[in-house]
């Protein structure tokens, strides 16, 4: 009887808005006829990422598609691979005769190092073998100072007292997600001068093995060679790479994560005026410190879905295929930032719209 060869995992992890799903956009309909399964680690109720994902061409019919793509519903990973990764693994593992690669993609807030420490649990161990961790970073917002493309108070204090780096989430979480990274990608290098980058990429290389490489990308986009076949064997050596998730941890046995303070608000509306809506979402963003807002808008008189996906107050948008008949036409909106009022959110939303 043939041993099959372990199956390799790419995890892809990256802030809010850094591109993780683009790259994995890129990578998929760059497959070269690859049988790769998609695993999304989405944070909020909708499937947002899961949908993007499933319009990409993987090689199969989306009733197939859908049998690929994988979301676990909580933003934190270290807190979810128990209730609802090892089925999926599990799951991905029986058919990985029929699968050449896994793609993993975690939430911006999920930290990296429990999920890669998964793979050291025996069943998935024999299995599986995580290629690479590959860590995605906004480079025009690492230049700002802001590690993701949106204001935040904790972080304005971090930028007027350096002694205050460590006091913020968003740095620990960025230092954290680069501290596991075999591969990382500075991404929008087009959109920063070269002064700033080669500041940026001096940044990140202090929080890195010497090592790891770091490679420059627009759009995430990079050869596939570049991008899996690592052979980095990620669960050998992840307990060796120390986070400030550790220093939380010791001694604890309740998980007290400082990306708790993140909200998750999912609105539904009906069908909206398109500049009405990216109005109202520029001012909650402006008034209420969201850091993202992700989902679909059904606009009066259009066929198609329009997907929007803003990271502080830049958006963008597009029709990304054609409502079903059997799909009601609604807006369906995640808004996800830190100590969000969904009730008052909705209504003013409402308000602008008129609805």
């Amino acid at each position: 009887m043939k041993t099959l060869a372990k199956l390799p995992v790419t995890i892809v992890t990256g802030f809010l808005g850094s591109g993780k799903t683009t790259l994995l956009r890129h990578m998929l309909d760059n497959a070269q006829g690859r049988r790769i399964a998609v695993i999304v680690n989405e944070f909020g109720e909708l499937g947002i990422d899961g949908e993007i994902l499933k319009q990409c061409s993987i090689g199969c019919t989306e009733e197939e598609a859908n049998g690929r793509v994988y979301e676990l519903a909580n933003g934190c990973l270290c807190c979810t691979v128990q209730e609802e990764f090892f089925p999926v693994m599990r799951e991905l593992v029986a058919r990985r005769g029929d699968l050449d690669h896994i793609l993993i993609e975690t939430s911006g807030l999920a930290l990296p190092k429990p999920l890669v420490q998964a793979f050291q649990w025996p069943e998935i161990r024999s299995a599986c073998t995580v290629d690479a961790v590959i860590t995605v970073v906004d480079s025009p917002a690492v230049a700002a100072g802001t590690f993701a493309a949106f204001p935040d108070q904790v972080d304005a204090q971090r930028k007027l007292d350096p002694n205050l780096d460590h006091e913020s989430p968003l740095h620990e979480l960025f230092a954290d997600q680069l501290a596991s990274a075999d591969l990382v990608i500075l991404n929008k290098c087009d959109l920063i001068s070269p002064e700033d980058l080669a500041r940026v990429r001096l940044e990140v290389a202090e929080e890195l093995p010497p090592a790891v490489k770091i490679i420059e990308a627009s759009s995430g986009r990079l050869p596939l060679d570049v991008l899996i076949g690592l052979g980095a064997g990620s669960e050998e050596h992840i307990d060796g790479r120390h986070s400030h998730h550790d220093h939380h941890h010791e001694g604890e046995d309740d998980h007290d994560h400082d990306h708790d303070a993140f909200d998750s608000i999912s609105i539904e509306l009906p069908q909206a005026d398109e500049s009405l809506l990216l109005d109202a979402l520029t001012q909650l963003v402006v008034q209420h410190g969201i850091l993202r807002v992700k989902g679909f808008a059904a606009i009066p008189n259009k066929p198609m879905r329009l997907l929007i996906q803003g990271v502080g107050t830049r958006f963008d948008k597009h029709f990304d295929r054609a409502w079903r008949a059997d799909e009601p036409r609604a807006t369906h909106l995640v808004l996800i930032g830190q100590e969000l009022d969904a009730a008052l959110l909705e209504a003013q939303l409402r308000a602008a719209l008129s609805v």
